[in-house]
């Protein structure tokens, strides 16, 4: 698991540790527990109110599926079913109209993706090395996590959006269609992993993506070519289920 998060909500950047998560939440009582929990200090919680008090931000600003993922992240166990897309359209339509545009906070971007996978490894007793931060374009691999005497690093990519994830071009519409940039970005993947297998030839080399059929299309083409390289494909569901293969 991780001991910290950097991440980006609502335009601003926070970094949260396990430390700061386990210390607000140090003799708090829970709520009322809906839908989805997370385990803090042996105790259930509701995951908004965990994360409202271990980040110190309104719960109005995030949805559950926001603090699912980042308290994931950090390893802490989590219970009940996701359903990110109702949510997030209901908590867009409580939103006045002349709110200005946020950045894209749809299951799919590749922080999202990322995330999910982090909360995957680290639950599957993966020590997680290093994160790179998506939202800055760090350069580098995505995941370095190592168990067993084995490292895995992952090069991680979303799935294009209709709109751009920059509020300031929220008005703009995309020239390029999302499963024409998709395959760019999956080429893109497929090149980091040959590299990589190039620069670290005993590491175990993954791709993770977001289960899409543009996606499952582009890999039924090239699964021959990537399993004779030794490269892997894990798929992203929108409830951050990981599968491996």
């Amino acid at each position: 698991m991780t001991d910290s998060i950097e991440f980006v909500l609502n335009g601003r950047r926070h970094r949260l540790s396990r430390e700061q998560v386990e210390q607000g939440l140090a003799g708090v009582s829970p709520e009322g527990i809906q839908k989805h929990a997370v385990r803090v200090n042996g105790t259930w919680f509701p995951v908004r109110q965990a994360f409202e008090i271990a980040l110190k931000v309104p719960r109005a600003q995030f949805i559950s599926h926001a603090a699912r993922r980042h308290l994931g992240a950090l390893g802490f166990e989590l219970r009940g079913k996701i359903e990110a897309r109702d949510e997030a359209a209901a908590v867009v339509a409580a939103q006045p109209l002349s709110r200005p545009a946020q950045p894209d906070e749809s299951w799919h971007t590749e922080a999202n993706v990322q995330a999910a996978v982090v909360a995957f490894l680290a639950a599957d007793g993966w020590r997680i090395l290093s994160v790179a931060n998506t939202a800055s374009r760090e350069r580098g691999t995505d995941i370095v996590a190592a168990r067993d005497g084995q490292t895995l690093g992952v090069e991680v990519k979303g799935f294009p959006s209709k709109a751009y994830a920059d509020p300031a071009r929220a008005h703009e519409t995309k020239r390029a269609q999302p499963s024409t940039q998709a395959g760019h970005w999956y080429a893109g993947a497929v090149l980091f992993a040959m590299r990589q297998r190039n620069r670290e030839p005993e590491w175990r080399s993954v791709i993770a993506l977001p289960d899409f059929a543009r996606y499952r299309s582009l890999y039924a083409e090239t699964t021959g070519s990537l399993e004779t390289l030794g490269i892997e494909v894990w798929w992203v569901s929108e409830d951050g289920t990981v599968a491996v293969g």
